[in-house]
């Protein structure tokens, strides 16, 4: 038996009680159980259930009062955790954490969690005689998220320490030496066995009146919630892939995320490199604030780490940056100074914990620079099916903001059409919010779409927008590399937003040479997505790649 399965049964065991915590209830319906009197005797029900268990209680849906597995299908189950959780709401109480089971089987098919940002994508699949579920209810309201959050894109060559050092600015733990913190953020099997990250992971820590609140193990997801819920102020890491066959996923990261500053890490042994140099591009095309960490600077004497550290700053000043160095300027100069022109260094080992304590402060006192403004708006970055709840759309809010119950609208799908759906959920780091504003990485659990009809690079509006899909847009483009000329039909893959898409390009003069700005036609090969004017892209193909601002939009027939 799991360790899962016996929650399950650990359950039952204990059974219904007079005074007890745990509620075995078959089915919950809106129609039924909060019509009239009945939600207010409910929610009563379930507060004197949590007092009983001292703040925790257990709902056990999808069997019969006696406690046998009756098993309720998918969509029943999902109706009852809405339900659920409108009588929590009532109680002053908040479901925690769901698991579920199909009838029958020995393992559970998920747990559950609307937003598994850093996980796995898993998708669910439930035994033909139905689920049963443990919902675990807590008290205390649904987190409210009206804090600070800096969102922080990290950056730089492989084995140059990004993972590592991010592990230990969450954990407040040193390094081993043998990258023991970076296996919290490498979230794949097989990145663990080689020590390389090969897809976006993310982490969280935040500060209080205190100083900082760190996580004990950024993998357990209670963990990492009960961060968000005592924190004052976030910081989110989006840590980014250092090996140069993943640098598509990398620009996906720092380009199709709200990202308030990025974090370019270089090793003091190696110094810079050429994906270095790449990485530094993708930064500057987004005109995002940036640090230099000059990282594993214990394995060096000081004079490498001071040639490394001129290496740096002449890198910057190529492309018309002004670097700062904090130690010798200080943190107040850093924190008035940094912008997109001027560019911190601190000089850290993930070893010693050098220089944690200046990130630690320049992370708490500097201020969110992504704004909020306008109507909601997200990104989808990843997608996947959750059991009990449905199909899940993960992304960062580029603006506005949305609440638990929105209507609103999803596309464009292949054929141009926008798709209405419903907020059924919000999770932020593995904790249920019921509000998420502008820089939150979330997930958002939808009504009224499968999740295989859910791709990257799709948007989420308000259900009052007139969204209108693109296929061929115009932009002002800068060829930052090129072997030879870019002429008509050249075909590079744009990143824009979380849009990864091939698209044909059309210059105005018939050519584009390294170095040269110009305008072009720009015309997805595939499909439409939604392109407005203003926004920025990457574009690369091989070795070539460029950056660009949409400067006109014409709207798929």
């Amino acid at each position: 038996m799991s360790r899962d399965r016996a929650l399950l049964e650990r359950a039952l065991e204990r059974g219904e009680q007079d005074g007890g915590s745990v509620e075995f209830k078959e089915r919950l319906l809106r129609d039924v159980h909060l019509d009239g009197g009945r939600r207010e005797s409910l929610a009563a029900q379930l507060r004197h259930r949590v007092l009983s268990g001292d703040g925790e209680a257990t709902y056990v849906v999808g069997v019969t009062d006696d406690g046998g597995l009756a098993g309720i299908d998918a969509e029943t189950f999902s109706e009852s955790m809405d339900v659920l959780s409108l009588l929590a709401e009532e109680a002053d109480c908040h479901i925690d954490d769901v698991q579920t089971w199909g009838v029958g089987a020995d393992a559970p098919s998920t747990a559950t969690g609307a937003d598994r940002s850093g996980g796995s994508d898993d998708t669910a699949s439930s035994d033909d005689n139905g689920l049963v579920g443990v919902a675990q209810i807590r008290e205390g309201a649904v987190l409210e998220t009206d804090d600070e959050h800096v969102v922080v894109g990290t950056a730089g060559h492989v084995d140059h320490g990004k993972s590592t050092l991010v592990g230990s600015l969450v954990t407040g733990k040193p390094d081993d030496g043998d990258g023991a913190t970076r296996a919290f953020l490498d979230v794949q099997p097989h990145e663990v066995d080689r020590g390389l990250s090969a897809d976006l992971s993310y982490a969280v820590y935040g500060f209080d009146d205190d100083g900082p609140i760190r996580v004990r193990n950024p993998n357990r997801k209670g963990d990492r919630a009960q961060v968000v819920e005592e924190a004052d102020r976030l910081v989110s890491f989006v840590d980014t892939v250092g090996h140069e066959p993943w640098l598509r996923t990398t620009i996906r990261g720092l380009v199709g995320q709200k990202l308030d500053y990025g974090l370019l890490v270089v090793e003091a042994d190696d110094g810079p490199t050429r994906v270095t140099r790449e990485h530094l591009g993708i930064l500057l095309a987004t005109e995002l604030p940036t640090i230099v960490a000059i990282t594993k600077v214990d394995a060096v004497d000081d004079d490498r780490v001071d040639e490394v550290t001129r290496e740096v700053e002449r890198l910057l000043r190529e492309v018309g940056k002004s670097p700062l160095s904090v130690e010798r300027h200080g943190i107040d100069a850093a924190i008035e100074e940094i912008d997109d022109t001027v560019v911190p260094i601190v000089a850290t080992s993930a070893i010693t914990m050098e220089g944690l304590e200046t990130l630690d402060e320049l992370f708490d006192r500097l201020p969110k620079t992504a704004g909020n403004d306008g109507d909601f708006r997200m990104y989808v970055d990843r997608s996947y099916s959750v059991t009990g709840v449905g199909a899940v759309a993960s992304g960062t809010v580029m603006s506005g903001s949305v609440e638990a119950g929105d209507e609103l609208l999803l596309g464009p799908m292949p054929d141009g059409r926008f798709e209405e759906v419903e907020v059924r959920s919000i999770e932020m780091h593995y904790h249920r919010v019921d509000q998420a504003q502008a820089g939150r990485i979330v997930g958002i659990a939808l009504k009224g779409i499968q999740e295989d009809a859910i791709e990257r690079g799709m948007v989420l509006l308000p259900a009052d927008a007139d969204p209108k899909p693109v296929r061929e847009f115009e932009a002002e483009v800068m060829v930052l590399n090129h072997p030879t000329r870019i002429g008509e039909g050249y075909e590079p893959v744009v990143h824009l937003e979380t849009i990864g898409e091939a698209a044909a390009f059309y210059p105005e003069n018939g050519r584009l040479l390294p170095g040269d700005k110009g305008k072009t036609t720009v015309e997805f090969k595939f499909r439409p997505y939604l392109v407005e004017e203003g926004q920025r892209f990457v574009f690369r193909e091989g070795r070539s790649k460029g950056v660009g601002t949409v400067t006109g939009v014409k709207p798929a027939d």
